[in-house]
């Protein structure tokens, strides 16, 4: 169940963070944008999660950034809640872009550690605490150390919990005692929502106390995501185990390619595969060349059958 009263906010499910498809530089695939954002959310999603690693943030501008919002918030009309990522190495912008989300119509925004200065956890708790009586709209934390450097500490949000426009973690980290430890935070705030974000962990997080999933397969894939989540909130183990045996074989795509930002690389090629969206990456990085292309394909042709054991099909691949 999910609320976006501007007094409370909470999300359960599966929330994508979805791709930024791109056709040049600074300009985005508007009418892939448009179909990327009906085929997620036809496959029953609770949520869209926008700006975040998955949609390569960081390396967009501005102004394109404020286009994505407008175009998703105006697609999604209130259909699903629509969390914006804020995260920023400049306070004012985070804030500046958390408004303009608002004014888009968004209903969360989403905050990561400051990143490429790593900040000590005295530093980041007084950093959450100033930004988050700025922001316009609930808040929802955001721990990645892969890629920021620092971790949201449990001691540090423990502190941070007396902020009632702070509403949950979304945990990246992929370590499991990590998110056990970050669940029973629901002893201080019953009304957090929990997410993991690798996707093969979804089951494991679910049974700690967690929410739901912030899933980059699910822009491909979102009925796989959403039947493994409801097959386990009904009980039905053989049926989330199955599922679950689909989403590990995706994880095949994500071995493609040398380079960290693969795991992007893989969700937009599968994406353009199926027809979806351009798969042009935000420089510096490059989309999958024809060889790292035809491998996924090869992967998910291979994947077909066991789509097929679940009752899903797999769309027609270029």
């Amino acid at each position: 169940m999910n609320s976006t009263s501007s007094d409370s906010f909470s999300i359960s499910g599966i929330v994508p963070p979805v791709v930024t498809p791109l056709l040049e530089r600074d300009t985005l695939d508007v009418e892939g944008a448009k179909r990327l954002v009906e085929h997620i959310l036809a496959g029953g999603v609770s949520g869209l999660f926008i700006l975040g690693t998955t949609g390569e943030a960081p390396s967009l501008s501005y102004r394109l950034r404020r286009e994505y919002i407008e175009l998703v918030c105006g697609v999604v009309e209130k259909r699903v809640p629509v969390l914006v990522g804020i995260t920023d190495t400049a306070f004012v912008e985070s804030v500046s872009l958390a408004k303009f989300a608002k004014q888009s119509g968004a209903d969360a925004v989403v905050l990561s550690t400051p990143y490429y200065f790593p900040a000590g956890q005295t530093e980041l708790t007084q950093y959450v605490s100033h930004i988050v009586e700025e922001l316009p709209l609930p808040l929802m934390l955001y721990n990645m150390p892969s890629l920021t450097k620092v971790w949201f500490e449990i001691e540090s949000l423990e502190k941070l919990v007396q902020h009632k426009n702070i509403v949950g973690v979304k945990d990246s980290s992929g370590d499991l005692d990590y998110f056990r430890r970050l669940v029973e935070l629901r002893k201080l705030r019953p009304d957090w929502s929990f997410m993991v974000g690798p996707e093969h962990l979804l089951i494991e997080a679910l049974k700690l106390g967690g929410d739901g999933g912030v899933n980059g397969g699910a822009n491909a894939f979102p009925e796989l995501f959403v039947g493994c989540y409801n097959a386990y909130r009904e009980k039905d183990d053989q049926k989330a185990t199955d599922y679950l045996k689909c989403i590990e074989a995706l994880q095949e795509i994500y071995s493609v390619g040398k380079y960290a930002s693969r795991h992007i690389k893989a969700t937009k090629c599968v994406l353009s595969l199926l027809g979806i969206c351009d798969d042009k990456m935000a420089e510096p990085f490059n989309h999958f060349l024809p060889p790292e292309r035809e491998k996924v394909n090869q992967i998910l042709r291979k994947l077909i059958p066991r789509f097929d054991s679940i009752g899903l099909s797999l769309p027609g691949l270029k």
